[in-house]
C-alpha cells in the first residue's frame, strides 16, 4: 500500500509541476520544480523507492524514444543531416573518451570503465528539456532543428557507449576490437530490427483494418506497444533495442503519409502520446527528486575516499564536468558548422549570425530525461556479486549536471537571442499557401463527382441541396456541422440531409488529407505542415459525430 501511495504521489507531483511552473513568474524549467518536487515526496514518506535498473530502462526509454523518431521533422533531417551526424555520433565519442580520462583523473577512486560510462550518458541532449526553456523564445528554425536531430541520434549513440562501458566494468574484460564490431552488429541490426518491426506492424495494421474496419481504441493500443516490440526483438538478436525503437519511430512518422487511418483514431493517439510523453518525463525527474537525499548521502562517503571531507566537492564536480562538456561541445560544434559550409560550398554570409548560432548550439546542449533514465540503470552489483563501484557518486554527479545544464541554458538563452532577428516566415507560407489550393483543388474534384453522381439519381430539390453542401463545405472545411434544419423540414428529410452532408464533409477531408500527404512525400512542403493540417482537418471532421 505504501509504494502505491508513492506512486500517486508521484503522479500527483507532475499534475502539480504543470501548475506551478505557470504561477511562477520566473522563467524556471519544468525539470527543476519536478525535481523539488520529489525531494519533498522523499522527506513525507521518509522512505524511497527501490528500482530495478532494467525494468526502469524498459518502461521509460523504449517509448520516449519511439516518439522522438516519430516526430522529428523528416524534411529538417533531410537537409541538415550532416551537422546533426557530426554532432549525435562524433561529438559523442570524442565526450566519452575525454570526459572519461577527465573523471577518472579528478576522481581516482572511480574506474576508468565506470568514469567512460558517465561521460557516455551525460554526453545525449535533451530536446523536450530544452523546449520547455525555450518555448517563448526565437530560436533560428535551423538552429533548433539541428539540436532536435542531434537529441534523437546522440540518444542512440550515447546509450550504446554506455552499455558498452558498464558491460566492461562489470564483466572486468574490454578488447577494442571486440567492442567496435560489437558496436557495428548492435547498432546496424538494431536499425535493421527496428524499421522491419515496425513495416511490419504497419502492414500488418493496414491489411487488417482494409478488411475488418478501424477501431480507435486497438489502433491507441497498438501504438503504444509498437516501441516495445522493436525493443523486445533487437534485444533478442543481442542488438540495441534503444536504436530499434527510434527507428521504428522514424518509419512510423514516414508511414503516417501514406496510410489512410481513421481521424477519430489519429486525434486520440495523438492525444494519448501528449499526455504518455509528459507523464514519463514528469515522473523521471520527480524520481530523481525522491532518490536524490540517499543519492547525496551514499555519494558524500565516496567523497571522503578521495580526501575531501566536504560534500561541496560534488557540485566543483559537476563544474569541471559540465565546463569539459561545455567545451568539447563548443569545439566541435564550430568544427561541425565549418564542415558543412565546406561541403555545401556556401560560405557563412553574416559573420554575428554564424556566431550566435555557434553559440546557441553550445548553450542548447540541455541535458535531461534520457541522461538520467540511463544513469538510473547502473548496475547494483557486478558479476562478482560485489557492489557496483561508484554507483551512487556516478548518479548524483549525472543529476547534477542535468540541473547545471538546465540553469545555464535557462540564463544564457535569453541573452544569446536578445536582439536576434525574426525568422522570416516566407517558405512556410508559401507552402502553406500550396498545401491550401491543392487540398481544396482535391476536395472541389471528389465533391463535384460525387454530388453529380448523387445528383442523377435523386429529385431536382435533392440536387440542389447537393450542390449548397459542396459550396459550404468548399468555403469552410474548419466549420462546424452546418446550419440546423428549418422548421419545414420533416426529422426524416433532417436525418437524411445530415448523413449526405456527413459524407460529403468526409470525402472532402479526405481528398484533401490525400493531397496534403502526396506534397510532403513529394517533399513540397514539411511533413511537419502536413501532418499540422491533417490534425485540424481530423478535429473538423470528429465535429460531424
Amino acid at each position: 500500500m505504501q509504494s502505491v501511495a508513492i506512486a500517486l504521489a508521484m503522479l500527483a507531483a507532475v499534475l502539480a509541476s504543470s501548475f506551478f511552473i505557470r504561477l511562477i513568474p520566473l522563467p524556471l524549467p519544468l525539470p527543476l520544480v519536478q525535481i523539488f518536487l520529489g525531494i519533498l515526496i522523499a522527506g513525507v514518506f521518509q522512505e524511497g523507492v527501490t528500482l530495478d535498473p532494467e525494468v526502469f530502462f524498459l518502461l521509460f526509454l523504449p517509448p520516449l524514444l519511439f516518439l522522438d523518431g516519430w516526430r522529428l521533422p523528416k524534411d529538417a533531417l533531410r537537409r541538415d543531416w550532416l551537422p546533426i551526424v557530426l554532432l549525435a555520433f562524433g561529438l559523442v565519442f570524442i565526450t566519452v573518451l575525454g570526459l572519461g580520462y577527465v573523471i577518472h583523473w579528478m576522481i581516482p577512486v572511480m574506474p576508468l570503465p565506470v568514469a567512460f560510462a558517465l561521460a557516455a550518458i551525460v554526453s545525449p541532449t535533451d530536446s523536450v528539456a530544452l523546449s520547455g526553456i525555450a518555448r517563448r523564445l526565437p530560436i533560428p528554425e535551423r538552429v533548433a532543428s539541428v539540436l532536435e536531430g542531434e537529441a534523437l541520434f546522440n540518444d542512440a549513440s550515447g546509450l550504446v557507449a554506455f552499455q558498452a562501458a558498464v558491460l566492461a566494468t562489470v564483466t572486468g574484460s574490454f578488447a577494442v576490437s571486440k567492442a567496435v564490431s560489437s558496436f557495428f552488429w548492435v547498432a546496424s541490426v538494431g536499425l535493421a530490427s527496428g524499421a522491419v518491426t515496425a513495416l511490419a506492424i504497419v502492414m500488418l495494421r493496414d491489411a487488417f483494418t482494409r478488411r475488418f474496419g478501424d477501431e480507435p481504441g486497438s489502433e491507441v493500443l497498438l501504438s503504444l506497444l509498437t516501441p516495445f516490440a522493436a525493443y523486445f526483438i533487437a534485444e533478442w538478436l543481442d542488438a540495441s533495442g534503444i536504436l530499434a525503437a527510434v527507428v521504428a519511430g522514424l518509419v512510423m512518422g514516414y508511414t503516417d503519409l501514406s496510410t489512410r487511418q481513421d481521424a477519430t483514431t489519429r486525434v486520440r493517439r495523438h492525444t494519448v502520446w501528449e499526455m504518455l510523453q509528459f507523464t514519463l518525463n514528469g515522473i523521471i525527474f520527480v524520481l530523481l527528486g525522491e532518490q536524490l537525499p540517499d543519492i547525496f548521502r551514499d555519494a558524500v562517503s565516496i567523497i571522503e575516499q578521495t580526501g575531501h571531507h566536504s560534500p561541496w566537492w560534488i557540485p566543483i564536480y559537476a563544474l569541471v564536468i559540465c565546463l569539459t562538456l561545455a567545451l568539447f561541445r563548443f569545439v566541435w560544434a564550430y568544427a561541425a558548422m565549418w564542415v558543412t559550409q565546406l561541403f555545401r560550398r556556401k560560405p557563412a554570409s553574416n559573420q554575428n549570425t554564424y556566431m550566435r548560432s555557434l553559440l546557441i548550439l553550445s548553450a542548447g546542449g540541455v541535458r535531461g530525461a534520457i541522461t538520467l533514465a540511463g544513469v538510473m540503470t547502473l548496475p547494483l552489483t557486478l558479476s562478482s556479486g560485489e557492489p557496483f563501484p561508484g554507483r551512487e557518486l556516478a548518479i548524483l554527479l549525472a543529476a547534477t549536471t542535468i540541473i547545471v545544464s538546465l540553469l545555464v541554458a535557462t540564463i544564457s538563452l535569453p541573452l544569446l537571442l536578445r536582439g536576434a532577428p525574426k525568422a522570416s516566415n516566407t517558405q512556410h507560407h508559401l507552402q502553406h499557401d500550396l498545401a491550401w489550393r491543392s487540398a481544396r483543388d482535391a476536395a472541389r474534384t471528389i465533391l463535384d463527382k460525387e454530388t453529380k453522381t448523387l445528383s442523377e439519381g435523386s429529385a431536382a430539390l435533392d440536387s440542389e441541396i447537393y450542390a449548397a453542401l459542396s459550396e459550404r463545405i468548399l468555403t469552410s472545411l474548419d466549420e462546424a456541422l452546418g446550419e440546423a434544419p428549418s422548421d419545414t423540414e420533416s426529422e426524416a428529410d433532417a436525418m437524411r440531409r445530415h448523413a449526405q452532408e456527413r459524407h460529403l464533409r468526409q470525402l472532402a477531408a479526405q481528398a484533401a488529407r490525400d493531397a496534403l500527404f502526396d506534397l510532403a512525400r513529394q517533399r513540397k512542403i514539411s511533413d511537419g505542415l502536413a501532418q499540422d493540417m491533417v490534425r485540424r482537418l481530423d478535429l473538423d471532421e470528429l465535429r460531424l459525430y
